[in-house]
């Protein structure tokens, strides 16, 4: 039996935090990245480390909730990569990043934890217009997100 929370784990802590989305299972929530603008995570509501931790039907749940975040962030984000990562090696709870990717990006084209490759505001000028548009797109990714889970996801 999985225990509903974990007294010492952030993500335990954090479940009131406003979420994009939620669910009794899960919630979306934005990582607010600026130089990953549309970054979000999924998390697991009650304290998991792993995927083998949960049910067939819990982990077919999370990785189709995943997998459509990944598909509306295809489609309004527009990045060249969406990088879909389930680590928790500093917080053992389980849960999702959903990373948009763009070539050129500080890190391209190793992971965001990677030592950057490019220096803040050493990115070329064209990229930084691009970064910028894609910023601007947030609300809207937020908006279209929100309404797609609720329509294919029952809401909490």
């Amino acid at each position: 039996m999985v225990p509903t929370a974990a007294p010492a784990c952030p993500l335990c802590a954090s479940d009131d935090a406003p979420a994009l989305w939620r669910n009794e299972k899960l919630r979306v929530i934005a990582v607010g990245e600026a130089d990953y603008p549309g970054y979000v995570r999924v998390v697991w509501r009650t304290h998991a480390a792993e995927m083998t931790d949960l049910d067939d039907a819990d982990r077919l749940h999370v990785m189709q909730v995943v997998l459509e975040v990944e598909s509306v962030m295809r489609d309004h984000m527009r990045p060249d990569k969406v990088n879909l990562a389930a680590l928790g090696n500093m917080v053992p709870h389980l849960h999702w990043h959903v990373i948009p990717r763009w070539r050129g990006d500080r890190h391209f084209p190793d992971a965001i934890w990677a030592a950057p490759r490019v220096p803040a505001g050493g990115e070329p000028e064209e990229f930084r217009r691009m970064l910028q548009s894609a910023a601007q797109r947030v609300p809207e990714f937020h908006s279209r997100l929100q309404e797609r889970l609720s329509l294919r996801f029952r809401a909490a």
